[in-house]
């Protein structure tokens, strides 16, 4: 990682491409149907304190490690084996995570080219004249239609390819400093024409207007969970990006600005969307369905409704890219570590193996959505293969490898390793270490046991 093309070429970069690597689909998508079914305001109110407490903190960990050790994540276990005296057997956590990652990014591929797919039909006018049933109906036919989701997913998966192959500074840089702020402004012009088209005063209350009746212990865990799986820690991909960071940056300062920029993102994106769905009379607590169901009949009522629609999902396709890029460089930082063959190469391969196990995921929708595999194991049963990547990198690979990462860094990494990198005053390093060490991996422990006990 000494080669300057390992290394992002200033900070501001840097923050650019690791908010674009946190704000994604869950943001928009999630985050909006999480808060319409969790009380808004109460929901929201937990969330950003869970940034606070468990974000920053972790994230915080996982650049540390990445920069300690300069390498992919198995390379950076290995190297933190030999320099700070952890077992050698810490690299197979990379190996999982690693795998991990690639199934992940199997299936978000699939995801994000239905974002791709219904930006192209609602510029066609495709999702004109929509009614509850209409909309149900085009959503189904997509998910129906194995060719034209594998060709959504082809084509994401090629954007992919082109942007890594061409490696941190030509590829991710390149395409990041235009791309997140892209982000922002398409987020920031959805406001402002919520503003003046939508319900924004209900809007605003339902978000920022905490009822504290609706606080119980299953929204803590759901606005804990958001703010977990959003920041996409605990499975290496900050630690990747951590390894390229400047040595003059603030780890704890970037990891909050990251954290916060991801949790502002996740704000502009209800306000941009709960606003129509009042001022149309529809249900903010209409879950995963309100993205491709429940605001294409809004958009069809909008003036401009195609071109709205359309802007709406483009934003969603450029969140999915900006976070798939950095699960697929996490993957080709090893295996250019690990291999002769050029990054070029390594990552047209990837891409495809990628594509084809991406197929399950897209036959998990129509031909065999029926195929349990697992249907002998227990918790397993009854889910085909789509529900079982899903169940094992939301549901037991993240959590886990949250909990490992604050393991590693408050307790494994000599306490005069972590101050060095991290670089900060007494007071806020014992703040860090007190949340490292017991706060953070508890909450993430009580992610992990509702997850498994569907609590």
């Amino acid at each position: 990682m000494s080669d300057n093309s390992k290394t992002w070429s200033s900070h501001y970069l840097f923050i650019l491409a690791s908010i674009g690597s946190t704000v994604g689909l869950s943001n928009i998508w999630k985050f909006t149907y999480l808060a319409g079914e969790n009380g808004g305001g109460a929901f929201v109110m937990v969330y950003l304190i869970s940034l606070l407490v468990m974000g920053i903190p972790i994230l915080g960990a996982e650049l540390m490690i990445g920069r300690r050790g300069g390498r992919s994540m198995v390379g950076t276990l290995e190297v933190l084996s030999r320099r700070e005296g952890l077992n050698p057997h810490w690299r197979w956590f990379g190996w999982v995570a690693m795998i991990g990652v690639f199934l992940i990014l199997s299936f978000y591929c699939v995801v994000a080219g239905m974002t791709l797919d219904y930006t192209v039909t609602s510029l066609l006018g495709m999702l004109n004249h929509l009614d509850k049933a209409k909309a149900v109906a085009t959503y189904e036919d997509m998910l129906s239609n194995p060719w034209r989701l594998m060709l959504t997913q082809g084509i994401f998966v090629a954007a992919n390819i082109w942007i890594v192959a061409k490696g941190v500074r030509e590829g991710l840089e390149r395409s990041i400093s235009w791309m997140t702020p892209g982000l922002f402004i398409i987020l920031v012009a959805l406001v402002i024409y919520a503003m003046f088209t939508g319900a924004f005063a209900e809007g605003l209350r339902f978000l920022f207007t905490p009822d504290f009746s609706r606080i119980t212990p299953h929204v803590i865990l759901a606005a804990f969970g958001q703010a977990f799986f959003s920041l996409g820690i605990g499975v290496g991909v900050m630690l990747t990006y951590g390894a390229y960071m400047p040595k003059s940056s603030s780890i704890l300062k970037s990891a909050a600005v990251i954290s916060f920029s991801d949790g502002f993102a996740s704000m502009l994106a209800g306000l941009a969307i709960f606003p129509i769905v009042f001022q149309y009379g529809l249900s903010p607590t209409e879950g995963p369905g309100l993205i491709f169901m429940t605001l294409p009949i809004a958009f069809d009522q909008m003036p401009g409704g195609s071109f709205i629609g359309a802007f709406f999902f483009l934003l969603l396709l450029f969140a999915a890219l900006t976070s798939s890029i950095s699960l697929l460089e996490s993957i080709i930082a090893h295996l250019e570590e690990t291999t002769s063959f050029g990054r070029k190469r390594i990552t047209i391969v990837s891409g495809i193996l990628l594509w084809v196990v991406g197929l399950g995921t897209v036959f998990s929708f129509n031909i065999s959505k029926d195929v349990a595999p697992l249907n002998f194991v227990p918790l397993l049963g009854g889910k085909n293969f789509f529900e079982l990547i899903d169940f094992f990198g939301s549901n037991l690979l993240m959590p886990v490898g949250g909990i490992l990462m604050a393991v590693i860094a408050g307790w494994l990494i000599p306490v005069s390793s972590s101050r060095d990198e991290l670089q900060t005053g007494d007071r806020h390093y014992l703040i860090w270490q007190i949340l490292i060490r017991y706060i953070a991996p508890l909450t993430v422990l009580g992610i992990f046991i509702s997850n498994l006990t569907g609590f």
